[in-house]
């Protein structure tokens, strides 16, 4: 959104998608989700598959048992988050496109209550009573304009940039895979304790260039990024050890 004054009228416009990243080269498309899917399925299909697998090998089960249980493990896991990530997607664009139908009816229906709705928004952002209410004024003249932009104050939503279900899910089913897929890989050249230690080893390793790489794209210390997953994979790891020891030895 940007203010243009000319000593008489403030003239509130909506930028375009075009304009904004001219605007900003640098700022980093984010709004579509893509960027969120893609780090939670890489991580969630990481910790959880190697908290898995060496649950499993702590119990003392054959290692074919661990390969099987890690595969079958990864392909259902990134089946289940690909399904949930455009279950969710769906349903929330679903949601914001009823409100924004709502919204223009009462555009339609009430423009003097929405106009004065929207100079008071525009008050609270830091304008005088008369900029806020020629704004508002102007902002209006186009009901479908206006929407948008009742949208993106009132709700906080963006109608332009919507995340595109099959795309996240997709990269959520992908991710997962790929995460999940990368301790197990020990189990299939290999088994036993050297197995074992080497898909740690292997996790801990991506573990810790996924934080780096969040720390990277957020511009905060890859350093203390990658030490905050590995230990998050490293505790979840341990509490599946323990279990899988405990009842391993039951069983057995």
């Amino acid at each position: 959104m940007c203010v243009v004054d000319d000593d008489r009228t403030i003239v509130v416009a909506v930028a375009n998608k075009t304009a904004e990243h001219e605007g900003h080269p640098d700022h980093r498309a984010l709004a579509g989700g893509s960027t969120r899917a893609g780090v939670f399925g890489f991580s969630d299909g990481l910790v959880s598959n190697v908290s898995l697998i060496i649950g499993f090998a702590a119990g003392g089960v054959d290692s074919s048992v661990v390969r099987l249980a890690g595969i079958a493990a990864a392909v259902a896991g990134a089946a289940s988050m690909a399904a949930g990530e455009w279950v969710s997607i769906s349903a929330q664009n679903e949601l914001v496109e009823r409100e924004i139908a709502l919204e223009l009816r009462e555009l339609k229906l009430h423009p003097g209550a929405e106009t004065s709705e929207l100079a008071a928004m525009y008050r609270q952002h830091g304008m005088s009573a008369e900029q806020a209410a020629s704004s508002a004024k102007e902002v209006m003249q186009n009901p479908e304009r206006a929407v948008m932009v009742h949208a993106r104050e009132e709700f906080g939503l963006d109608p332009d940039h919507l995340p595109n279900p099959i795309q996240i899910a997709m990269v959520s089913l992908i991710t997962f895979l790929g995460g999940a897929m990368l301790p197990v890989l020990p189990w299939i050249f290999g088994s036993g304790n050297s197995a074992k230690y080497a898909s740690v080893a292997v996790a801990v390793f991506a573990a810790a260039i996924a934080g780096g790489a969040i720390g990277h794209q957020a511009e905060r210390s890859k350093v203390t990024s990658a030490v905050r997953q590995v230990l998050i994979m490293l505790l979840a790891v341990g509490v599946t050890y323990i279990i899988g020891r405990l009842v391993g030895t039951t069983i057995n």
